[in-house]
């Protein structure tokens, strides 16, 4: 329906100019025509006999509507006339015509985009449109294309993170289960180590439930940031200082390296501490005893980059780009078997300084060669 009354106006907006143009130039020619045609007769007097026409006296100009001109003038203006009825038909043929492929040119592409939201509405998020042509429509039809994939996108990393989740909850909730009936049915003794191994189930979901909880409010960006300048020095003294009994009980050990004279950042205390013990902590998770973990610093004109380089298990190339993504692992056994987290620690420190104006990238030499993690951030 309003195709067709997109139709309608293109065509009726081509009639009204072309009436108003033979509509002016009727007008014109009318108004225009007898002083052409006396000036016409006067003209030709001469080769008529004595030097006087037949319609005119000496020295003046013919009178049209005098009983000698008006037959001819009248032949005249019935010949304009009918010229001019003629000429009306055909730009009128033209202008149906030209409407048809211009409404067509336009309510193409407007239909197929009409019909490609209503499929992408009921769910449909891989319809897309074809964008022919660099003209408006053309740019509306890539626009359309690439709001339907942002939303494709969008359906395929909720549907990742309800299969992540509910992946995540049922590991933990079915060993609590299965230890709960090992109980009851007398198949697992009630010592500590069966109530302790059910504990730390637990305090896995509860960790797991906090991370979804922070993750959400960090992409959101639901909280506040008190950015101000920072040492980095005394930064790096707090992330070794909380680590130090995590760090020796493993047996890795932790060292810093900073350059003299110390550099200092634009950032949010609490926020870069989170960062920089969550990266730490991986790191400790992922290096076998007897290995090392050193915090790095390094100035440049306006940014500092503080780098975590362990000489772990370390990243195959092929994962580095998905490295910070949401419940995404390596290899999902080793890191339950290293004590690994929720999987979304990664992603909570790339939104955490991202929000603070910086990047985070992650770099390894390959599997068994160790792994390090730069934050950038720009320099106080």
């Amino acid at each position: 329906m309003k195709i067709r009354r997109l139709s309608v106006r293109l065509f009726l907006s081509y009639l009204v100019l072309l009436l108003v143009t033979v509509g002016v130039l009727w007008a014109g020619t009318l108004l225009s025509l007898p002083g052409a045609y006396g000036r016409q007769m006067h003209s030709s007097a001469p080769m008529m006999g004595g030097g006087m026409g037949p319609w005119q006296g000496g020295g003046q100009e013919a009178d049209p509507a005098s009983e000698t001109g008006i037959p001819q003038y009248a032949n005249i203006r019935s010949i304009v006339s009918e010229a001019f009825t003629y000429a009306l038909l055909a730009a009128l043929g033209v202008a149906v015509l030209l409407s048809l492929l211009v409404s067509r040119r336009l309510a193409a592409p407007l239909k197929a985009m009409t019909q490609a939201s209503r499929r992408i509405s009921e769910g449909r998020y891989n319809e897309r449109v074809p964008a022919a042509g660099s003209d408006e429509l053309g740019q509306m039809a890539e626009s359309f294309n690439q709001m339907a994939g942002a939303l494709e996108q969008v359906e395929a990393m909720r549907r990742q993170l309800i299969g992540d989740v509910t992946h995540e909850l049922r590991t933990p909730l079915t060993t609590i289960k299965g230890s709960m009936e090992g109980l009851m049915d007398g198949v697992l003794p009630a010592t500590a180590d069966t109530y302790q191994q059910i504990h730390q189930e637990a305090g896995r979901l509860s960790r797991l439930v906090d991370d979804l909880q922070e993750l959400s409010r960090v992409e959101a960006r639901t909280y506040a940031l008190d950015i101000r300048p920072l040492e980095v020095s005394r930064l790096v003294d707090s992330v070794v200082r909380r680590l130090s009994r995590s760090y020796e009980g493993k047996g890795v050990a932790l060292t810093s390296s900073l350059p003299p004279g110390g550099l200092s950042i634009l950032a949010d205390e609490d926020r870069i501490l989170q960062v920089l013990i969550n990266l730490a902590g991986n790191a400790l998770q992922y290096t076998p005893q007897g290995g090392r973990v050193e915090i790095l610093a390094a100035g440049r004109e306006q940014e500092v980059d503080i780098s975590v380089r362990d000489n772990g298990i370390g990243i195959p190339p092929g994962h580095i780009g998905h490295i910070f993504t949401r419940f995404y692992r390596v290899d999902k056994s080793r890191s339950r078997q290293h004590g690994g987290g929720s999987g979304i620690g990664l992603t909570i420190a790339r939104h955490l300084v991202e929000a603070q104006g910086g990047t985070i990238r992650a770099e390894s030499a390959g599997e068994g060669q160790g792994s390090a993690f730069t934050v950038t951030l720009k320099r106080a």
